[in-house]
């Protein structure tokens, strides 16, 4: 490796990286020197906290891109922030994320629509924009998975579907796009209740049963991910096509 190659600044993208685990994932990343795209839905207010919080620490590096990954055009422009700034993007992370339930026979096309765009069409056609970017940095990207892609809960079938297909793209991706790009996947567990948990006790005893079933007989904490996710696009030169289950052994007795 060259003088050259060894000092160039290394980039990454984290899509919904205001808050909860993508910050955290943000976080994490640019302790480790990459220079960071923060993107955004809704959350204006809490990425220009993150953002500033880690200028401060290193300046210029990390901007905001504000996109509805449901949207094409909008996909085009956060890619093209990327390129403005640089030709070479070494990892993406796709972490975007809706979810709700959907009852089956009660399923709406705008429900269907919300959570296939941004789980998965999003993920697809983002990574297709940067393509040239993360084929010239060596790069790889990393997808923010589920459990549940591959073992369903109840009262969220469109939702777990969504994931399977972004699981099943993590695997097809990194059969087609190496060697040149790596492609795995995290799957957490219970790592942050949902924010349509109301905390009630019957939200309190779903808590409590989830956690019976997992190994570790606690939940996990955002930097497991965030350190999952540090490992298989930064470290792992030898992994592609992974999934990672961070679900503290949850998934054994699903």
């Amino acid at each position: 490796m060259s003088d050259t190659t060894k000092s160039r600044t290394k980039y990454a993208l984290v899509t919904g990286a205001a808050r909860r685990i993508g910050a955290c994932i943000a976080e994490a990343l640019h302790q480790r020197g990459c220079n960071v795209f923060l993107h955004y839905h809704r959350s204006g207010d809490a990425v220009s906290r993150l953002a500033e919080k880690l200028n401060a620490r290193r300046t210029d590096s990390a901007t905001i891109v504000q996109a509805d990954l449901g949207a094409d055009d909008d996909i085009e422009h956060l890619a093209a922030h990327v390129r403005a700034h640089t030709e070479q993007l070494d990892l993406l992370v796709n972490n975007a994320s809706r979810f709700f339930p959907t009852g089956v026979g009660s399923t709406t096309p705008s429900q269907w629509d919300e959570l296939m765009g941004s789980n998965l069409r999003g993920a697809y056609f983002l990574t297709q924009a940067l393509l040239p970017a993360l084929a010239s940095a060596g790069g790889s990207v990393v997808n923010l998975l589920d459990i549940h892609a591959s073992r369903p809960m109840r009262g969220h079938a469109v939702y777990c579907m969504a994931k399977a297909g972004l699981q099943m793209m993590t695997l097809a991706l990194a059969k087609d796009l190496g060697p040149q790009i790596r492609v795995n996947g995290v799957a957490p567990g219970a790592i942050l209740w949902s924010e349509q948990d109301s905390g009630s006790q019957d939200q309190q005893g779903i808590r409590q049963r989830i956690l019976k079933k997992t190994v570790m007989g606690r939940a996990g904490e955002p930097q497991d991910i965030a350190s999952a996710v540090v490992y298989l696009g930064l470290d792992a030169a030898y992994v592609t096509g992974q999934v990672l289950a961070v679900d503290g052994g949850r998934s054994l007795n699903i």
